[in-house]
């Protein structure tokens, strides 16, 4: 079934206005919080408390091991005081660290709160980090910002795989740089002459993100999902800030899964894609962080040889313009 795009033209000029998001999720604005509050991503505080709560709204007593005595529940999973017995603390103790209150607060209750809420490794980490971002609301500690540049070495790195569509992204998920094959594999993203192509941007505000992604929810699942992790890791970073309330503002598919604090990495594994030139194909994909930037990743799409996807790639290196020449490789006809 093909998706449903409202509020959206496909006679926008191009360097016009951005789209202005697409309607496949319909909004839950309880679910999302207030404008200001998504947006802003300044209450951290309030971020750990909510993430705590959704946590625990997704755990009913039976999951957890816990008897259920039947009847009607006030709330969905476990209520404060079954997390708090699970965690071997106080309920008192649990209330205030979800209200925010984090203040000696040892690593050992929040492993064990990390065990009662059955977080995985992605979520554990997000816990932490959100826990860290809450104390240095009192302290005002800022992180140094990220390198947007990437390294001369890099750039060689990814032009010495020709054979593998390759980019670097930030933490924002801008693509910083792209190989010959990057660029044409994600020419459609480079139609928007912005720069840089942010993916998110480019997922829930342009229409042709939804062509392009097969699988578009499980991208823009994965695509939220990094930017709260980063959100948590990094909270002081103005331009995520913006961006983030730049993609609440505008689409109501964003905010619905912002307002859910899913947290996620993307690692590796398959990713289907739809190519205005070579049409279907699935990659596979690894992503590599360059440990000198941090914040930097390398993001590889590559196929077996001899595979159906492998011979598309080769075709689509034959016939791809010049780097970044998105026009020309969407059209089909080479530079």
């Amino acid at each position: 079934m093909r998706r449903h795009i409202h509020d959206t033209t496909d006679s926008r000029p191009q360097g016009g206005p951005a789209y202005r998001g697409t309607g496949r999720v319909p909004l839950a604005a309880a679910a999302a919080g207030s404008l200001d509050q998504v947006s802003s991503g300044t209450d951290h505080r309030r971020e750990l408390g909510e993430f705590l709560n959704t946590r625990r709204a997704k755990i009913t007593p039976r999951q957890a091991g816990l008897p259920s005595y039947g009847g009607r529940r006030r709330v969905p999973g476990m209520r404060r005081e079954e997390v708090a017995l699970l965690a071997g603390i106080s309920i008192e103790y649990y209330t205030r660290i979800e209200r925010g209150s984090v203040r000696g607060v040892s690593d050992d209750v929040l492993h064990a709160l990390a065990r009662a809420l059955q977080l995985d490794d992605v979520e554990r980490a997000h816990l932490l980090d959100l826990v860290h971002a809450a104390r240095a609301d009192r302290r005002g500690r800022h992180r140094s910002p990220a390198r947007d540049q990437v390294r001369p070495s890099v750039q060689r790195l990814l032009d010495s795989m020709p054979s593998v569509a390759a980019f670097v992204r930030n933490a924002r998920l801008d693509i910083l740089s792209a190989n010959h094959l990057g660029y044409a594999l994600y020419a459609p993203a480079f139609l928007d002459p912005a720069r840089p192509v942010n993916l998110a941007r480019f997922v829930f505000l342009d229409p042709r993100s939804t062509d392009f992604y097969r699988a578009w929810d499980r991208i823009a699942n994965d695509a939220v999902g990094s930017l709260r992790a980063e959100a948590a890791r990094n909270p002081h970073d103005q331009a995520l800030t913006g961006l983030i309330g730049e993609l609440v503002t505008r689409s109501d598919d964003f905010r619905v899964r912002w307002g859910g604090h899913d947290v996620r990495y993307y690692r590796s594994g398959t990713q289907p894609f739809r190519h205005p030139l070579i049409g279907d194909l699935t990659l596979e994909y690894d992503a590599l962080e360059v440990p000198a930037d941090p914040g930097q990743t390398i993001v590889a799409y590559s196929a077996p040889a001899r595979a159906a996807a492998r011979e598309a790639l080769n075709q689509l290196a034959n016939c791809a313009a010049a780097p970044d020449d998105a026009a020309a490789i969407t059209s089909g006809q080479p530079g």
